[in-house]
């Protein structure tokens, strides 16, 4: 028994070994075998041959019939359209600036809250006078015990000047005297010492006259220096004054506190905060145009611009950079709009969307857009020649039923399903449809 349970296993082995294995063998060998003439296998001939018939005439894919590749696509018409440059930004204050101390001192005065409205010239900070007050009155002493000695120092110029005229008459007469004496001297008239004595009278009158301009120009000069002490004096009340005048800290313009001001009682050096204060109103929002879009941003163009919060704001166009960022070769824009009740905050992000010329261009399905080689956005056409073709293109607006972009031929056969699968140069069996989303 047992022996006949092996060799039945065996069997069944066999037979599961040459149907699964050898199989093709066997099927051989059964065609073989079977008759070759009867009714049955002559009533199967007509229908193998109208298989054959039906595969012949049914048609091959495209890229098994010509080599080209099936992609689906759409005949597109550019239309134009009421252009914007769309762009992300964030809202900066107009002004913002820290408040320093240019003096030295401690705090005197309560410090004021974050968050607080200010007007231009409110007090910020006041500190304690210390020696202050005591230098400007110095200075100002000085100043006027400069000013008192301008009426003697002046009065010192037309008495030199008298003294000069006197010493030039008493010139005149000496030469006068000399010429007499001269002439009596010629004729026998006169001694040498009379002649002698009128020649040294006339030339102590040219000392005298001499001596006489020097103390005009002694006087001259004596108000020159008055008015230089003078102006020394001024200079060292402005400074004395510009001292005590540091000594409050006030705002240099209106706006709202965005740090408490310095504590009372702490202690100030030149350079050191008081308070830093921020202009709301107007309010800046700043943006980043592409290098390929910023030739269609103009200063004072209309703007708008919606917040985080879904409020929209309007604005203008107020500065458009001259140079590119070098990192993000994109260019500042600045949109300057009204923020009267300060609703609006600094550093709030916003979506931004700047008035320009309509443009022509093409709405595509978002799944159209593909990449080239260099990474360039674009799109994949159907070019004359039945070939694939890649075009590069400028996103100008999203929408819900498609993208609208730029920069394409005013009619095109746009792939819109299989441009993954195509390069340029390609062969295409394109199937048109509607649109494809």
């Amino acid at each position: 028994m047992r022996i006949i349970s092996i060799l039945t296993a065996l069997v069944v082995m066999a037979v599961l070994y040459g149907v699964v294995m050898e199989r093709d063998r066997l099927l051989g060998w059964a065609n073989d075998i079977a008759p070759t003439a009867g009714a049955a296998p002559a009533a199967e001939e007509p229908a193998d041959t109208a298989g054959a018939e039906a595969e012949a005439e049914e048609p091959a894919a495209p890229e098994t019939r010509s080599g080209a590749v099936a992609v689906m696509a759409m005949r597109s018409v550019a239309q134009e359209i009421d252009d914007a440059v769309l762009l992300r930004g964030e809202t900066q204050a107009s002004r913002e600036v820290d408040v320093l101390a240019e003096t030295s001192g401690r705090v005197i005065s309560e410090p004021l809250r974050k968050g607080r409205a200010i007007e231009t010239g409110d007090q910020l900070c006041r500190l304690e006078p210390g020696t202050t007050g005591a230098s400007l009155t110095e200075a100002e002493a000085a100043l006027a015990e400069a000013q008192a000695q301008r009426p003697q120092v002046e009065a010192r110029i037309p008495e030199a000047e008298a003294t000069l005229a006197q010493a030039e008459a008493q010139l005149e007469e000496a030469q006068i005297n000399l010429t007499a004496a001269e002439r009596l001297s010629e004729n026998g008239y006169s001694s040498r010492t009379t002649l002698a004595s009128a020649r040294a009278s006339q030339r102590a009158a040219e000392a005298a006259v001499r001596s006489a301009e020097a103390g005009v120009k002694s006087a001259t000069s004596g108000i020159d220096s008055l008015e230089a002490q003078i102006e020394s004096a001024r200079a060292a009340v402005a400074r004395a004054r510009t001292e005590v005048d540091n000594l409050t800290i006030i705002a240099p313009f209106s706006g709202v506190l965005d740090s408490d001001t310095a504590e009372l009682g702490a202690l100030m050096s030149v350079g050191t905060t008081c308070a830093t204060v921020l202009q709301l109103d107007p309010l800046r929002i700043v943006g980043y145009v592409p290098e390929a879009e910023v030739s269609r941003v103009r200063q004072g163009a209309p703007a708008g611009a919606r917040l985080i919060d879904g409020a929209t704001v309007t604005g203008q166009v107020s500065f458009v950079a001259r140079r590119a960022d070098e990192t993000t070769r994109t260019f500042r824009v600045d949109i300057t709009l009204a923020n009267p009740d300060l609703a609006i905050r600094a550093g709030q992000t916003a979506e931004i969307a700047i008035e320009a010329e309509g443009a022509m261009a093409h709405l595509v399905p978002q799944s159209s857009l593909t990449l080239d080689d260099d990474g360039r956005l674009g799109v994949r056409t159907v070019d004359a020649d039945s070939t694939a073709r890649f075009l590069p293109v400028t996103v100008l607006r999203d929408t819900r039923d498609g993208i609208w972009v730029g920069g394409l031929p005013a009619e095109i056969d746009l792939i819109t399903l299989g441009q993954e699968y195509v390069t340029d140069g390609v062969p295409v069996a394109p199937s048109f449809e509607e649109i494809i989303q």
